[in-house]
């Protein structure tokens, strides 16, 4: 019955992460997209992480919605990493590992995106 409770737990809490994580993102976009109606976009959008970020401290809509959908994309990657930890509190060693190669699949995916601008 412990067990029950407790993968009911972690089935709620990744259905949180999973709604926290996209209405994070919806209110970011919103934000940029307001930025955007009362100052004028740039010719260039920020698709580095690190302009992104500086874009953000000077208020730059572009900025803020590159940086929505950042987390936007984050928000499935972070739902597998606590996936990995609710199987292994389970001794579920067989989906642990198919759910690590998933992540690193996706790091992977990610990682060349970023190279192949």
């Amino acid at each position: 019955m412990e067990n029950k409770e407790e993968m009911l737990k972690i089935e709620r809490s990744i259905g949180y992460i999973l709604r926290i994580g996209v209405i994070v993102s919806a209110v970011i976009i919103l934000i940029g997209m307001l930025l955007l109606y009362f100052q004028p976009a740039n010719d260039q959008v920020p698709t580095d992480l690190w302009l992104i970020f500086q874009g953000v401290l000077k208020l730059n809509g572009e900025a803020f919605i590159m940086l929505g959908l950042f987390c936007l994309i984050l928000t499935p990657v972070l739902r597998v990493v606590v996936s990995i930890v609710a199987f292994a509190k389970e001794k579920d060693y067989l989906y642990v590992i198919i759910t690590l190669i998933v992540l690193v699949i996706l790091i992977i995916g990610m990682t060349f995106g970023l190279v192949e601008k």
